[in-house]
């Protein structure tokens, strides 16, 4: 079983910066691909970023690229989401997830519990 816990979240100014962490238990976490997805008040969760296990290949949304970056700590266990030039439009609960040597497009199978990003204008 795989326990991922977000932190970072909060509340920031529009075009200011957050980075959210992810935490992630097992001694495995170099096999994990992880990826970052988002939810707003009455929206589907969407897609955000993904960093795939084998070779750190990424992947973003389109309406973040350029603004959010994705990194990985294999020796802290933990996912990154670097997050600038922030938008009202990014508030959200972000969670991250993880499948096991899965790529981007995979089923993720765990979930962590999400942290609040809030942008005010």
């Amino acid at each position: 079983q795989v326990q991922l816990v977000e932190s970072g979240g909060g509340l920031v100014q529009a075009g200011g910066s957050l980075r959210l962490s992810c935490a992630a238990s097992g001694r495995t976490f170099s096999s994990y691909t992880m990826g970052w997805f988002r939810q707003a008040p009455g929206k589907d969760r969407e897609f955000v970023a993904t960093i795939v296990w084998n070779d750190d290949s990424t992947v973003y949304a389109n309406s973040v690229k350029g603004r959010f970056t994705i990194s990985r700590d294999n020796a802290k266990n933990t996912v990154y989401l670097q997050m600038n030039s922030l938008k009202p439009e990014d508030t959200a609960v972000y969670y991250c997830a993880a499948n096991i040597r899965g790529t981007y497009y995979s089923p993720y199978n765990y979930w962590g519990q999400g942290t609040q990003v809030t942008v005010s204008s």
